[in-house]
């Protein structure tokens, strides 16, 4: 039986050889964006990385890149206030997106990087994909759900990234991928496979390094 929303497979040695290349790289911080209007010029495909506060999205990017501090990381939910650009050589942006849900911030604060990551997630021609970071120890929440209707109606391809799976146990991997795989029967724009990572132990960088190579 084939299972709804299969484990990527891994990439075959060229993939995973360009996208090392890729990724090994010049990458640089081009600015954090807090309107749309300061927004880059759109003349490069973009990828981006959205999930809740304190998910490690930066701990990603960081590993992706092979650079400790490209990425601000922070054991304070709602450290990233902006949208934050880093060019990937000349072949695309990385966008890290403010965290959503909860935040120890000001509501008034909240509820401003909150519209703009709305915004730039309806509103970006040159975005190819969203990648949706969810904590592999807690799966799909509400708030999760929220951002996933939202590129929905933006009509946004978006696919799950499974996170810290280094914390939990093969039992229980086994359950978040069973209610994360329910979770997005619901989801039009979900892309039909999932990606198991950790940003400690390097589970999954290599498929989505390559990933991100092959996108045009």
């Amino acid at each position: 039986m084939t299972l709804p929303f299969p484990l990527t497979p891994a990439p075959t040695p060229e993939a995973e050889e360009a996208g090392r290349r890729l990724f090994a790289g010049p990458v640089d911080f081009v600015k954090g964006v807090v309107a749309m209007d300061g927004l880059p010029p759109a003349d490069r495909l973009e990828v981006c990385f959205a999930g809740r506060s304190n998910v490690g999205k930066s701990s990603l990017i960081n590993a992706l890149t092979g650079r400790k501090a490209l990425a601000r990381t922070s054991n304070t939910p709602g450290r990233t206030q902006e949208i934050n650009f880093f060019t990937l050589g000349t072949h695309s942006y990385l966008v890290d997106l403010p965290g959503y849900g909860f935040a120890r911030a000001p509501v008034k604060v909240v509820e401003r990087w909150q519209a703009l990551l709305k915004a730039y997630l309806a509103g970006r021609p040159t975005l190819r994909r969203a990648f949706v970071l969810v904590d592999m120890r807690h799966g799909i929440k509400d708030v999760d759900h929220q951002i996933m209707d939202l590129l929905d109606r933006a009509a946004v391809t978006f696919q799950v990234v499974l996170t810290k799976a280094d914390k939990i146990g093969a039992k229980d991997r086994e359950t978040t991928l069973a209610q994360t795989r329910a979770a997005l029967a619901r989801h039009a724009a979900a892309f039909p496979a999932l990606l198991v990572t950790s940003s400690e132990t390097g589970q999954g960088i290599p498929t989505l390094r390559a990933l991100i190579a092959d996108m045009r």
